[in-house]
């Protein structure tokens, strides 16, 4: 049904566009993702218009749609806050630092990569990735007894070991669904965002709590460590105060990591973008924390911060190439 409704759109918006340009696009742009079926849809429709096709990053994407949004034609550093995009060098990103400008993208860091058990099946049980968390913190065995009422419990432990079917990912996304499953918010999602929404409203309703100061790490190669936060969790009884702690640690390395970029591109502004800017908390954090530090912040605010405002900052796209 979504595939049929997206290539509605597809036709619908290439019926508009010949009204003002009769001889119809002048390229196609997809997502960088070679098996949607969007991309799919994208390459036929650019055999059966013989126009270029224009493969995108996702989370370049992101930033770009911020940047148009606010008229920002500089460059910036891009802060990419997601679940999952497919990355330049094929595996899957979703907590990136980048270089934007226009249509240069540089990759400066990321968040360090967590396995994904089960592969996409992690991306909707967010036990799977408190269970990966278990598991780099040399606590596999205990993966049966926390999660009972998972049938798949008892051999994720080998799966992890062995590394099959676990593929890495930079998703901040899935950290957040780790903190919930390892707070016991949620353990299997029945709908879209259910466990960072959990999350963040177990932190709201407690009292603010302050960050954990070594509950994170940046190494050489620029990667932000944020399993020691995690670690926190593991054994923390009251799920409010890990939540808010977890917040507030995130919120803190995340704009140290940012700021340390700053000083070293000589860049002073920065575009958040991404679905885990949904997170009010974190998206006020971030704000707080990067003014406080002579930073300015381009969030986004006409357009959400998820995948739609992507499709939907086309016209502000074409007033920045103009």
């Amino acid at each position: 049904e979504a595939c049929r409704s997206h290539e509605h759109t597809a036709a619908a918006l290439l019926d508009w566009l010949r009204q003002a340009e009769p001889a119809g696009p002048a390229l196609i742009a997809h997502d960088l993702h070679p098996d949607f079926h969007s991309s799919r849809h994208a390459a036929a429709l650019a055999v059966e218009l013989d126009v270029p096709l224009l493969p995108v990053q996702h989370h370049h994407a992101h930033i770009a749609a911020v940047c148009a949004e606010h008229g920002h034609h500089g460059p910036v550093l891009g802060l990419a806050l997601d679940g999952v995009g497919h990355g330049t060098d094929g595996t899957a990103w979703g907590g990136e630092l980048l270089w934007v400008h226009g249509s240069h993208s540089q990759r400066l860091g990321h968040l360090a990569p967590m396995p994904l058990p089960g592969g996409d099946r992690a991306a909707h049980e967010p036990w799977r990735m408190a269970a990966a968390v278990l598991h780099a913190c040399g606590l596999g065995d205990r993966i049966a007894t926390r999660f009972p009422k998972q049938p798949a419990a008892a051999s994720l432990a080998a799966l992890l070991d062995s590394s099959l079917r676990c593929p890495p990912s930079s998703g901040l996304g899935r950290v957040f669904d780790a903190a919930a499953g390892l707070l016991g918010l949620c353990s299997v999602m029945q709908n879209d965002a259910e466990a960072p929404i959990a999350l963040e409203r177990a932190a709201t309703q407690h009292s603010p709590c302050p960050p954990m100061e070594s509950g994170w790490s940046i190494d050489t190669a620029n990667r932000l460590h944020l399993l020691p936060v995690l670690a926190s969790l593991i054994d923390e009884p009251n799920a409010g105060r890990g939540a808010a702690r977890f917040h507030a640690t995130v919120g803190q390395a995340l704009a140290a990591w940012v700021v340390q970029a700053a000083q070293q591109h000589g860049v002073s502004t920065v575009a958040a973008g991404g679905g885990c800017l949904f997170n009010r908390l974190l998206s006020a954090d971030l704000a707080h924390r990067l003014s406080a530090a002579g930073l300015r912040l381009l969030l986004p605010r006409q357009l959400p911060p998820g995948d739609s405002a992507i499709a939907r900052s086309e016209e502000h796209t074409s007033e920045l190439q103009s």
